[in-house]
């Protein structure tokens, strides 16, 4: 595993540097330092406001207010503020009787012991903000390492599958039972109305693991109740590419035809066995048994023997093979490629899965002590 970020030393010091700042926000307590952050605002901003009015030969009257405005701004600091100093030998710089701008300059250059101060509440803010995004990144890469080592586990247990095994015992009984179904519901689908379709679709919703997706109402109401809901879905489909006056001398209502059929032809045309066949790679022993008792449930409701025959073959299939070591088999084929199998040769995904375990558990730990 290539290396990255060590995110148990990220919390570690996001933690590390937030104590500090705390621990200096404390020497000086948080009110005062407060104060001081208030009056420095207060103080630039009669700096800034003021510069122009109150400097060379300008207003009078505003050179009157900014001084006293400044003066009684000292006056009502605490003594014992930090950089109290700060803000007394501005106020002598200030106390002239004309301005010029480098005083206003000089005043602001002389307060910045008290932006110091005022840094240390920012810094103190900026270590908070540190110490939460490292705790969640912290949290979000142990996630991604849950899955990592997951995903190199099952690699090791793929990487033991015997790739010699007979999986064609597993894949011939699963391949001509969809063939099976899937022939059988394209007659069905051809043949039948699409009044009954629906009804099989409808009867289909009981069987979680072998459900078509239900139609939306306005066309499954449509099928029910107008007479063109017993000609078979490639014919509605059909009629709904016909003109108009065509399609007159074939159903009683063209608008209500080709406004549902039209607005729901992709839900029409996809209406296929794709819900009743089993994928490949197969999926577990005891999910397959589940999802075969359904299959055989909705299948015999429109197939003929020999379909619902394959269902009941699926079902049983589990108990007639060697079923899940033939399934590891199957999904070490299907998900091994060449690389992955020289790196389990190499040892490669051992030594990934070892340094994987080993940083979630550095992470824990510091999870654990520092948030």
């Amino acid at each position: 595993m290539s290396a990255g970020p060590d995110y148990a030393d990220r919390l570690r010091d996001a933690h590390q540097r937030l104590l500090d700042a705390r621990d200096a926000v404390a020497e000086h307590g948080e009110e005062r330092l407060q104060t001081v952050r208030d009056a420095y605002r207060e103080a630039t901003d009669l700096l800034d406001r003021y510069d122009g009015k109150a400097t060379g030969t300008g207003d009078f009257e505003a050179f009157v207010r900014f001084q006293e405005a400044f003066v009684e701004l000292v006056e009502d600091l605490p003594d014992d503020l930090p950089a109290r100093e700060a803000f007394e030998e501005a106020n002598e710089i200030l106390d002239q009787r004309r301005l010029g701008e480098d005083d206003f300059e000089r005043a602001r250059e002389t307060l910045t012991p008290a932006r110091e101060y005022i840094d240390l509440l920012s810094e103190r803010d900026r270590a908070e903000d540190g110490y939460e995004t490292a705790k969640r990144e912290a949290r979000q890469r142990r996630r991604e390492l849950d899955d990592r080592i997951e995903h190199l586990r099952r690699l090791q247990r793929l990487g033991e599958a015997d790739l010699d095994a007979p999986v064609e015992n597993l894949r011939d009984p699963i391949d001509d039972y969809n063939e099976t179904v899937r022939e059988a519901w394209q007659t069905f689908r051809r043949s039948a109305g699409a009044r009954d379709v629906f009804r099989v679709v409808e009867a289909s919703q009981a069987y979680p693991l072998a459900a078509f997706p239900s139609p939306p109402p306005d066309i499954r109401e449509y099928v029910e109740t107008y007479p063109a809901g017993e000609e078979p879905i490639p014919t509605l489909l059909d009629y709904a590419d016909y003109s108009t006056s065509k399609l007159d001398h074939y159903v009683d209502d063209p608008g209500a035809l080709r406004t549902r059929v039209g607005t729901h032809r992709t839900y029409l045309e996809r209406l296929d066995a794709d819900p009743l066949t089993v994928s490949w790679p197969p999926p577990s022993a005891e999910h397959l048994r589940h999802r075969a008792g359904e299959l055989v449930s909705v299948v015999a409701r429109f197939a003929e023997d020999e379909a619902v025959a394959a269902a009941r073959r699926l079902r049983r299939l589990p108990q007639t093979v060697d079923y899940e070591r033939l399934r590891e088999t199957a999904l070490a084929r299907d998900e091994l490629d060449t690389d992955e199998r020289e790196r389990l040769a190499r040892g490669d995904v051992a030594d990934d899965l070892t340094a994987a375990r080993e940083e979630r558990e550095r992470i824990d730990a510091a999870l654990d002590e520092y948030a």
